[in-house]
């Protein structure tokens, strides 16, 4: 097999071929492995897209074949990297949403009139950032509809807007805000103790 015009030239008709017509060994191979035949499919897809995009510095039909198997083992691996990744931040998020419990409608007022209060310290964007999807239980997607911007600007915004928000509360609280919170003694807006 003639390499073509270059190392990403594609792979030739008769390398093609070959390939083709050992799809069932190939997708036997990665069922056995994967242990889904869906996602088995998936990845017997992608390869042979790969491998015709960028198979033309195999040289010959003969190691087309083992190039293919080389393919599909790194795309195995990538596989299970990405489950893995996957699986540790779902197992992350359900053990955040085990532990986690929301205040009593009380002491979450008395977070709020505290937090509300060092709002205006803060630059509008972020206020109405903080106040949509932390105070009033909004999403990212409403904020990027609001402030007519990508919900992904609308995350970093978040972000953003939390962090300034904690600074303020550091500079406003200091001991307090150095253990969450948890007997807060500040002031109200309005009486001193706030700057």
């Amino acid at each position: 097999m003639s390499s073509g015009s270059g190392k990403n030239a594609g792979l030739t008709p008769e390398a093609v071929a070959r390939l083709v017509e050992g799809r069932q060994q190939f997708l036997s191979f990665l069922e056995k492995r994967i242990h889904s035949k869906a996602a088995a499919e998936d990845i017997l897809q992608a390869a042979f897209v790969r491998g015709l995009q960028k198979g033309g510095s195999v040289r010959d039909e003969e190691s087309v074949v083992a190039w293919f198997y080389r393919v599909l083992r790194n795309a195995i691996i990538d596989y299970y990297r990405r489950r893995g990744s996957a699986e540790r931040a779902s197992a992350q998020l359900i053990g955040h949403l085990r532990t986690h419990q929301e205040p009593d409608e009380t002491f979450k007022g008395e977070i709020c009139r505290c937090v509300t209060a060092l709002l205006d310290n803060v630059k509008p964007e972020y206020r109405d950032a903080i106040q949509t999807v932390d105070l009033n239980d909004g999403s990212l997607a409403d904020l990027a509809g609001r402030a007519g911007i990508t919900t992904n600007n609308a995350a970093v915004r978040v972000h953003r807007a939390r962090e300034a928000l904690r600074k303020q509360v550091v500079t406003a609280c200091g001991i307090c805000a150095a253990h969450g919170c948890i007997e807060c003694d500040c002031k109200p807006k309005g009486e001193s103790g706030f700057r």
